[in-house]
């Protein structure tokens, strides 16, 4: 974990020293198995620290109560995420190859998640907690910067404020997309992300009625 992330989530001591931050690695590994076995609401601290064989005031140390376990993981996922943007899209020359990405970013997005109990167990916790939200709220900007950073030279009808805002509502949209999805019957959740990319494919670069006036 970068200082970047142990700055968002908000831990209660910032390990400083290799065999620290070691440790609290293998905390969030710990708390994923757990997590992935049982869920969320009934994975305990003390059965954690149990499973990642540290004391329990080791546990306490890095996080006050279990949500910022849950915020922790978050953030991983969202930097997975946020790395595959980035190397997708880092060389991107037109258009019509940023939709094709997009796309492509929405099946890995989509294959990569679905059955994994712990993305399933955090993300869908965003809806309910505050801190969650807010943390998510901030991962939909990050990825918008990311893409709008590789195509905003790329619409030249579209003013940079009005490219910033699309990027940012679909980022945070393709998310909720994708959560939904991931709890759908298969065939319902491929014909919705089949929906979802023509409707990517026919609106995000569209111009205004006023631009193209």
């Amino acid at each position: 974990m970068g200082a970047e992330s142990m700055d968002r989530i908000g831990l209660r001591r910032k390990p400083k020293q290799e065999r620290s931050i070691q440790r609290l690695d293998l905390i969030l590994a710990a708390a994923a198995r757990i997590i992935a076995k049982k869920g969320v609401s009934a994975m305990r601290m003390t059965e954690l620290a149990v499973a990642a064989k540290v004391p329990i005031g080791s546990v306490y140390q890095y996080f006050p109560e279990k949500a910022a376990i849950v915020k922790a993981l978050f953030d991983q996922h969202a930097s997975a995420i946020q790395a595959k943007m980035a190397a997708m899209f880092v060389d991107v020359r037109s258009l019509d190859q940023a939709l094709d990405r997009v796309c492509t970013v929405i099946d890995w997005y989509y294959e990569s998640y679905r059955n994994d109990p712990v993305y399933l167990g955090v993300w869908m916790g965003t809806e309910m907690d505050q801190d969650l939200l807010q943390l998510n709220i901030e991962h939909s900007g990050r990825v918008a910067g990311i893409f709008h950073d590789a195509v905003r030279g790329l619409a030249p009808d579209l003013c940079d404020e009005e490219m910033y805002a699309r990027t940012y509502l679909f980022s945070h949209l393709i998310g909720a997309v994708i959560r939904l999805a991931a709890v759908s019957e298969e065939a319902l959740a491929r014909r919705m992300l089949d929906e979802w990319k023509r409707v990517i494919r026919a609106s995000l670069f569209a111009a205004t009625a006023q631009n193209a006036a």
